[in-house]
């Protein structure tokens, strides 16, 4: 039996109420199907807009074996770009983020404009037709300042989570921000692990002091069944849709992508400590009252993110290796909001700098715990953990049918 043949095995043979088998958070195998079947294929949480204002900015990101570029090019688009060179592969930017005029290539000094079109090859021009090696082009698709890549071939359809993000991002003025602060740290865990830990607050309680102070730790908050009979949080939807706010929970049909706003901890307006707003300039003039609580957003299998009036916070999920997972983190705010007299990074980033660490000890943990003999799969909470069984069921209905040979709506790169 081919590694293929032993996941859908196990897939089939899974107890839906209960945690994978240990092979999906240890297994080299398995992980490399992850990739394939998941990274390689669906859209991934790439960056901000704000991040690559001018012509010639850009960031780099690596998905999985796939080191990408995402730039702004000399006619203002944003397009991302294989970050490998056509003449013998050598990468082509190797800092995280930067401004250039051409591409060039450090190796042999092959030159490419900002849309990936081959325009030098040193010693080498007459016997090149330049037309046929051009950087090669990723999906590349934004909403609201939110910029999502896909390396595939052909891609699922954006416009299902466009339609969904853009209705409830779009009061946020989310494409006039700036990045306050940005923290990037390496949790020893799988992917999924890091996903499990973040769709429930059964945890929360005891691992997370700092957060608690704000943010809700009722099961309702992360999971999908029951939230709409809590009448605490149903109240919040009615004001908030009342006054123009989209705010009620919503899911997508295929269980990958969630909005839903929610109210904090008592009179919390922000993830502060005191609960006061971290920021003195609002997001966005037209959402200025404070009380809004936060917009949660996800979108699997990169992206998280918290919304409130004064500030937004993103995080992304990029797997490293079979039991190694980046997360980025990225606190922003309205662009004219000024560091030392509208905010301090200390009272903007606290509460989840210690979260993201808090986080990062309880997944290598569970990681630890996965990796005995003794390990098999437990059950889950039915509501504390519903969130966790919502992302797994994603996930498994997703590699059966990635690895099934089912199609989903395409569009091929320009």
């Amino acid at each position: 039996m081919n590694t293929k043949e032993m996941m859908l095995a196990e897939l089939k043979a899974r107890n839906p109420g209960r945690s994978l088998p240990q092979k999906f958070y240890t297994d080299p195998d398995f992980y490399r199907l992850d990739l394939e079947t998941i990274f390689y294929r669906d859209w991934l949480f790439a960056g901000h807009e704000c991040e690559i204002k001018a012509p010639g900015d850009y960031f780099t990101m690596q998905i999985g074996d796939y080191p990408v570029i995402v730039l702004r090019g000399a006619d203002g688009a944003i397009r991302a770009l294989h970050n490998s060179c056509r003449h013998r592969g050598s990468r082509i930017c190797a800092a995280p983020s930067g401004r250039v005029k051409r591409l060039v290539c450090p190796y042999h000094q092959w030159t490419y404009d900002l849309a990936g079109g081959l325009i030098r090859t040193r010693h080498m021009d007459a016997a090149i037709d330049k037309t046929e090696f051009g950087l090669k082009p990723a999906h590349c698709e934004s909403v609201c300042g939110y910029i999502f890549v896909c390396v595939a071939p052909v891609a699922p359809s954006f416009e299902p989570f466009r339609a969904q993000a853009n209705r409830y991002l779009s009061p946020h003025n989310m494409a006039n921000v700036k990045i306050a602060f940005e923290s990037t740290i390496v949790e020893n865990g799988n992917w999924k692990l890091v996903w499990e830990n973040n769709r429930e607050c059964y945890h929360c309680a005891g691992n997370h002091p700092e957060l608690c102070r704000t943010f809700p730790e009722k099961p309702t908050i992360s999971g999908v069944d029951g939230v709409a009979s809590d009448q605490e949080i149903q109240a919040h939807w009615d004001r908030w849709e009342a006054a123009g706010l989209p705010s009620v929970f919503l899911l997508s049909d295929s269980g990958q992508f969630r909005t839903s706003r929610v109210p904090l901890v008592g009179d919390a307006v922000s993830y502060t400590m005191s609960g006061r707003a971290a920021v003195a300039r609002p997001l966005s003039d037209s959402v200025s009252e404070s009380s809004i609580g936060s917009l949660l957003l996800f979108h699997y299998p990169s992206t998280w993110n918290h919304v409130l009036g004064d500030h937004a916070v993103s995080f992304q999920v990029l797997p490293l290796g079979p039991t190694q997972t980046q997360l980025r983190t990225k606190w922003l705010v309205h662009k004219e909001a000024v560091e030392g007299k509208d905010y301090a990074i200390e009272d903007l980033t606290h509460v989840w700098l210690a979260t993201n660490d808090q986080d990062r000890r309880v997944v290598e943990e569970n990681q630890i715990g996965i990796r005995s003999p003794a390990y098999e799969p437990g059950p889950y909470a039915p509501t504390h953990e519903d969130g966790v069984r919502q992302f797994v069921d994603w996930y498994c209905r997703t590699m059966q049918r990635g690895l099934g040979g089912a199609q989903a709506s395409i569009s091929r790169v320009a």
